[in-house]
């Protein structure tokens, strides 16, 4: 299997730019009035004609365009065959005795794969970090400016979205491969 390494340095970027917009939103006006003149019209269109349906269509054009850029901003390839390795390294450590010599190896193997992997996991960061973080940020707004409203009558906007991404994300990722 061909190395790949991959890097944090950017993604440790994003994430660090990421942070300062949730921490300092309000005090960046010119890029929340931007953000607020997009989506505004558009996904807060959405959530006034119905709430549930709106953030549902919502949820799914983001988990859409975020599968998308996983399964093309990723080498799917190389992720794959270290998923199956690491299967295959849990699988032999199940059958071997913990305080052996191979249990040991192969746990060091397994171990030191992660970072790699994680590496090559975590690229389409670069390209969502930023946007998600601004899609929150309106999402914050959004809600509290309308009296933080329950979806389904028991969830907030927050927990709607991280269940209905999970569901989503997980059937998009089955039908389009990705891993």
């Amino acid at each position: 299997m061909g190395e790949k390494k991959g890097s944090f340095k950017l993604i440790m970027i994003v994430m660090v730019l990421s942070l300062l917009i949730a921490a300092f939103w309000n005090q960046i006006v010119w890029l929340k009035d931007a953000i607020h003149s997009v989506l505004d019209p558009t996904a807060g269109f959405l959530l006034d004609w119905n709430l549930t349906i709106g953030m549902f269509v919502v949820v799914f054009i983001i988990t859409v365009i975020t599968t998308l850029i996983q399964k093309y901003a990723t080498d799917q390839k190389t992720l794959k065959e270290m998923k199956k390795e690491q299967k295959e390294i849990q699988e032999k450590l199940k059958k071997l005795d913990k305080a052996s010599k191979e249990h040991q190896e192969l746990t060091i193997k397994s171990l030191s794969s992660m970072g790699p992997m994680m590496k090559l996991s975590m690229r389409s960061f670069a390209y969502t970090g930023i946007p998600l973080i601004l899609f929150f940020r309106w999402f914050s707004d959004y809600f509290t400016a309308a009296g933080n409203p329950v979806l389904l009558g028991f969830m907030s906007w927050f927990w709607f979205y991280l269940v209905g991404t999970l569901i989503i994300s997980s059937i998009l990722r089955k039908v389009m491969d990705v891993v």
